[in-house]
């Protein structure tokens, strides 16, 4: 950790204030002005940093299964249109390609 020096002068109360807080918590004035000074996070901030976490999950969650489920219905669809051609053949009916291509062609279906 890189430091830095800071020089602060004040009155010879305030200096004796922070010498009693120290040494009532048990550290050091400048772990005392650190630790009083150093922006941290308050309890709302932190849960919101929690809930914003779990919902960024949540949608990973949520995209991924939506897009397996999109490929399943992509596959079902699949094969249904290709049962739906082998029976239409079978039944010696025009599938939509064939009535294209000879709607295409110029032949009256």
């Amino acid at each position: 950790m890189k430091t830095e020096r800071v020089t602060l002068l004040t009155s010879p109360e305030f200096k004796a204030f922070l010498a009693a807080e120290a040494k009532r918590e048990g550290v050091s004035v400048a772990e005392l002005v650190r630790s009083r000074c150093e922006p941290r996070p308050n309890p709302e901030e932190a849960l919101l940093a929690a809930l914003t976490f779990e919902l960024r999950k949540a949608v990973l969650e949520a995209q991924q299964s939506l897009g397996e489920g999109l490929a399943e219905a992509r596959s079902v669809l699949q094969e249904l249109r290709a049962g739906r051609a082998t029976r239409q053949s079978a039944a010696g009916k025009d599938t939509p390609a064939t009535v294209r291509s000879r709607r295409a062609a110029g032949v009256r279906t």
